[in-house]
C-alpha cells in the first residue's frame, strides 16, 4: 500500500478521541479448525489503515478467505490516513496507552525501522508465527527487520508506473509508446504538445509532497542518505537534476498542483489531466470511474539524464505489523493465513486494485498475465512485474521522512523563486540537527 501518500510530521501530538480507545478482543474458535484463541472470547481484531480502493478492499477480501476455515471470525477495519495513524501510535507509544492500539495496522515501509527502533513496545515480533519469510524478497522485508527479528508482514509492491488516459493522448495525436523508453526531456515535450492540443495538464500532484521527486531520485538509483545513513541532501547531482526538472514540469503547466489528496484522485477520476506518474496501487483509485474503463493504459517512467539513470523507480509499499496486544496470536494465523499464505487472496484483489503482491507465491498465478479491459485490454500486472525487477535499490536510511519533509519545504522554496543549492544546503542542516 500505498503507499505513501500522506506524510506526517511524527513530532505532532493529538489526543485520542474516545471512539478510537479501541480495546483488543479475543477469539474463543468455536465451531473452526481449532486455531488461536484470544483472551475476550471475542473472535475479533480491529485493524488502522488507510485507502478504501486499495488497503481496506483488500483487508476485507482478506476478511472473506480466513472466515472460510473459522466462521465467527471479524475484522473492525478503522480507516486512518497515514498522518493520522503515524501520530497515533507516537502518541500511545509516549503516554503508555498500549490498551488502545489495534491488533493490526499498516506501516509505510520507510518509516517502519524507525518506528521500531523509537517504539519497540508497539510491536509483537513474528519469531513464533510460522511464516515463511523466504518467500518475500529480501530487499522488501529489509524494511520491517531489525537485528535480524522480523516486526511486519510485507504487503504491497510499490513499483512504479505512467498511466495516461489513451483517449486525451490521440487527442493530441500521441500513442502510449511516446511515452515509453523515453527521456524526461522528451517527456516534456510530449507535455507541451497535450497542453497545446487538449488544455490538459499531463500530470498532477500535491503542492508541497515530494513523491515524484523521490521517484526520480531512486530512478536513478540515488538518495537522500550514503550507505552509512548521513544525509546527502546537497552536492547531489540527481537530486538537484530532478528538482530541475520538477520545476520545470510545473512551470510549463505539465504538471498542476493541488491541495490535497482527494483532489489529486479527483483531477484522474474527473477526467482534469492525462495521466500520472505513481506506484501501481494507484490504479485502484483510477478504477474508480468507471466510464473511463478502456481509455486508459501504462508503461514505464521517464529517466533523468544522469548518470545511472533508468526508467524504473517505486514508490510506496507498505507492510502489517502487529502490535503488543492479547490478541498477537490470532493476527499473527490470520495473515500467515492470508497475506502470506492465500493465492486466492491476491488473485482477487489484483486486478481491482492493484495489488501487486510481494508474496513471491502470488506472482506465479496466471492472472498477473490476464488482460485488463479497464486498461485498453493490456496484461498490465505482468508488465508491473517486469518493470519491478529493474527497480534500482536505494538507501532510505531511518531518518527517510525527515529528509523527505525537509526536501519537500526545499522543492516548495525552490518552485517559488529560492536558490536551489541555497534551499537544499538549508533542508541538509534540518536534517542534520534532528538526527542529532
Amino acid at each position: 500500500m500505498k503507499s505513501t501518500k500522506k506524510l506526517c510530521a511524527m513530532a505532532l501530538a493529538i489526543a485520542l478521541p474516545a471512539t478510537l480507545a479501541l480495546t483488543a478482543c479475543g477469539n474463543d474458535n468455536e465451531g473452526t479448525t481449532g486455531g488461536p484463541t484470544g483472551s475476550n472470547g471475542d473472535n475479533t481484531l480491529t485493524v488502522w489503515t488507510w485507502d478504501p480502493s486499495f488497503n481496506i478492499y483488500a483487508m476485507q477480501e482478506a476478511e472473506k478467505v480466513y472466515q472460510k476455515d473459522h466462521p465467527d471470525f471479524k475484522l473492525n477495519i478503522v480507516e486512518t490516513p497515514w498522518d493520522d495513524l503515524q501520530t497515533k501510535l507516537t502518541t500511545l507509544a509516549q503516554s503508555q496507552a498500549f490498551d488502545e492500539l489495534p491488533d493490526i495496522f499498516l506501516m509505510q515501509n520507510n518509516a517502519f525501522q524507525k518506528n521500531v527502533i523509537n517504539y519497540p513496545d508497539l510491536f509483537t515480533d513474528f519469531s513464533d508465527s510460522g511464516i515463511d519469510f523466504s518467500e518475500f524478497p529480501d530487499g522488501v522485508l529489509a524494511y520491517s527487520v531489525l537485528d535480524g527479528v522480523n516486526y511486519g508482514v510485507p504487503f504491497d509492491a510499490g513499483t512504479a508506473i505512467g498511466a495516461y488516459r489513451t483517449d486525451i493522448l490521440e487527442e493530441a495525436g500521441l500513442t502510449i509508446s511516446d511515452f515509453t523508453d523515453t527521456t524526461y526531456e522528451r517527456f516534456i515535450e510530449l507535455g507541451e504538445q497535450v497542453k497545446n492540443e487538449t488544455g490538459k495538464a499531463l500530470l498532477s500532484g500535491v503542492a508541497g509532497e515530494a513523491d515524484t521527486i523521490m521517484m526520480m531520485l531512486q530512478s536513478a538509483g540515488a538518495s537522500l542518505f550514503d550507505a552509512e545513513g548521513n544525509p546527502t541532501i546537497t552536492d547531489n547531482e540527481a537530486l538537484l537534476a530532478a528538482i530541475e526538472t520538477y520545476k520545470e514540469l510545473v512551470d510549463k503547466g505539465i504538471l498542476t498542483q493541488v491541495n490535497s489528496w482527494d483532489e489529486y484522485i479527483a483531477t484522474l477520476v474527473n477526467g482534469e489531466v492525462a495521466g500520472t506518474i505513481n506506484g501501481v496501487w494507484i490504479v485502484g483509485s483510477i478504477q474508480t470511474a468507471e466510464d473511463q474503463s478502456g481509455n486508459w493504459d501504462i508503461t514505464n517512467l521517464p529517466k533523468l539524464g544522469t548518470a545511472g539513470a533508468t526508467n524504473y523507480s517505486a514508490n510506496g509499499g507498505s507492510s502489517w505489523a502487529i502490535s503488543s496486544t492479547a490478541n498477537a496470536e490470532l493476527a499473527q494465523d490470520f495473515l500467515k493465513a492470508t497475506f502470506a499464505g492465500s493465492t486466492e487472496l491476491y488473485d482477487t484483489i489484483l486486478p481491482q486494485a492493484g495489488a501487486v503482491a510481494n508474496w513471491t507465491p502470488a506472482g506465479d498465478s496466471s492472472v498477473y498475465a490476464e488482460p485488463q479491459e479497464f486498461f485498453s485490454g493490456e496484461p498490465i500486472f505482468q508488465k508491473v512485474v517486469e518493470f519491478g525487477s529493474s527497480v534500482p535499490q536505494n538507501n532510505t536510511g531511518a531518518y527517510y521522512y525527515e529528509g523527505r519533509d525537509a526536501v519537500s519545504a526545499a522543492i516548495t522554496q525552490i518552485i517559488g523563486g529560492a536558490d536551489p543549492e541555497t534551499a537544499l544546503a538549508d533542508a541538509q542542516k534540518n536534517v542534520e540537527f534532528a538526527m542529532n
